[in-house]
């Protein structure tokens, strides 16, 4: 906070303060929206959007941004096609493209902080207009988009604004935000620990080397962040994608996950399941579906952002209320008594984890004796371990954190030192989508490793 006396602003009437605060307010109560309801928008009403826009200042006044309103259905489907699947492309009333032209005031990405200033200008236009929208970077191949958009060469195209009217069913809620004494410091830079994500150790970081799909400082093992530096990655980031229904459902994985909750022993009605760490909530309501009524299901989660999100995706899938609970864990310790669940589930988390060991430990702290877990992981040695090691890895780190296939043979190992492992199985051949079982010793080469273990009691 500022050591700085109080002042009182003398400029404004008491009225003009009302005013200000309230459209301040509203500005405030945007949030982006992904499931849009088709409708149209009046043609001049999205042109007074864009005029509002271009109120915004621009480098050295030279205004070199160009916005292109794309409303047609079939224009509207092909840019959700060639995004790879924003499937809101397609059903908001109109997408807004933002480009400039190339060389005129590029120092310090001039003409792009002038187009990102005038595409929220627009934002906040449709906002007070009662309309909703999302501003997307991720719009696909350039060589497509400019194929469709009849771009010049010299012009390049940064993002999409999508803009409508959101359907009745779409989320009320908006994305958190940090705590403003996280963001901003006086005179000099000062960041809370927790909030500055951990990078490999060089001498300088320069820009142009680092991009999504190939950063040389990315730092992917879980062992250089703290529980707390996670915690903060994962509870924003996971607000990258709306808690739609059928969000991250992961193509990696495609049938994995029902050949991994196959395992799942057999429950009784007042069971008591835990789940660690899921994220965004995929294989929650997956594991719903096969509990048995009357069964207690309770997710740990690192931040209670991801609590928030998780609660937001369940009622979106039409899960029933109360029917799941939730704890905040901390510093790897499972917010639950010794010897009191009956089903503890990993599901692909323990390569994310600072000393997944610790977690273990912790796993056979909570379950009765002969209670069970349910464990899967990303496997190291396999197709996918290959490719992780000689691709992914050297690409940014993915909204879910920091993570480190491990051997399956090394956690085979350690969960015989604390469980009875009563089936084990490979699953996946290839790098990526198969869901094949693979037993024997072949189960140490799928691409995940996954196993039901039983508590040995004293």
């Amino acid at each position: 906070m500022s050591n700085q006396p109080r002042d009182v602003d003398r400029s404004l009437s008491r009225t003009e303060e009302a005013d200000a605060l309230r459209i301040l307010g509203k500005m405030a109560g945007r949030a982006s929206c992904r499931e849009f309801d088709g409708s149209d928008i009046a043609p001049h009403i999205l042109e007074e959007i864009v005029r509002d826009g271009v109120e915004a200042p621009s480098s050295c006044n030279q205004q070199n941004w160009h916005f292109i309103i794309v409303t047609d259905q079939d224009r509207k489907q092909r840019a959700r096609n060639i995004s790879g699947g924003n499937h809101h492309f397609a059903d908001c009333a109109a997408l807004i493209y933002l480009c400039f032209q190339k060389g005129w005031t590029h120092g310090n990405f001039s003409i792009v902080q002038s187009v990102a200033g005038a595409c929220y200008h627009m934002m906040i236009s449709a906002h007070l207009r009662g309309f909703q929208c999302i501003w997307n970077a991720g719009i696909g191949d350039q060589s497509q988009l400019r194929e469709m958009l009849g771009l010049p060469l010299a012009f390049d195209v940064i993002g999409a604004l999508a803009i409508g009217r959101a359907k009745p069913s779409a989320p009320r809620v908006k994305a958190p935000r940090r705590p403003l004494e996280e963001i901003f410091s006086w005179e000099k830079f000062d960041r809370p620990a927790t909030a500055c994500y951990p990078v490999k150790q060089a001498d300088t970081y320069p820009y142009w080397e680092i991009s999504n799909d190939q950063n040389p400082f990315a730092e992917w093992n879980p062992a250089a962040w703290s529980w707390d530096q996670i915690a903060d990655f994962r509870g924003y980031s996971v607000w990258a994608k709306s808690p739609l229904r059928g969000v991250y459902v992961s193509r990696r994985q495609g049938d994995a996950m029902d050949v991994e909750q196959a395992l799942l022993p057999a429950l009784k009605g007042d069971s008591r399941i835990a789940e660690i760490m899921p994220w965004g909530g995929t294989s929650t309501m997956a594991l719903l579906q096969k509990l048995p009524d009357g069964a207690c299901l309770s997710v740990a989660e690192l931040s209670d952002n991801n609590i928030s999100f998780i609660k937001e995706r369940l009622h979106q899938e039409g899960s029933v209320p109360g029917r799941v609970t939730f704890e905040l864990m901390q510093n790897g310790r499972l917010p639950y008594e010794t010897s009191t669940l009956d089903l503890v589930v990993l599901p692909q988390v323990i390569e994310h984890m600072p000393n997944p060991q610790a977690v273990l430990d912790e796993v056979n702290r909570v379950l009765r004796p002969g209670g069970h877990l349910l464990v899967s992981v990303r496997n190291l040695d396999s197709a996918y371990g290959d490719l992780w090691r000689t691709t992914e890895s050297r690409a940014q780190v993915p909204n879910q954190g920091p993570f480190t296939p491990c051997s399956a043979k090394v956690v085979a190992a350690w969960l015989s030192d604390r469980f009875e492992i009563e089936e084990d199985i490979g699953i996946g051949a290839e790098a990526t989508g198969d869901a094949a079982i693979l037993r024997g010793e072949a189960r140490f080469g799928g691409r995940l490793y996954a196993a039901r273990c039983r508590h040995m009691a004293a």
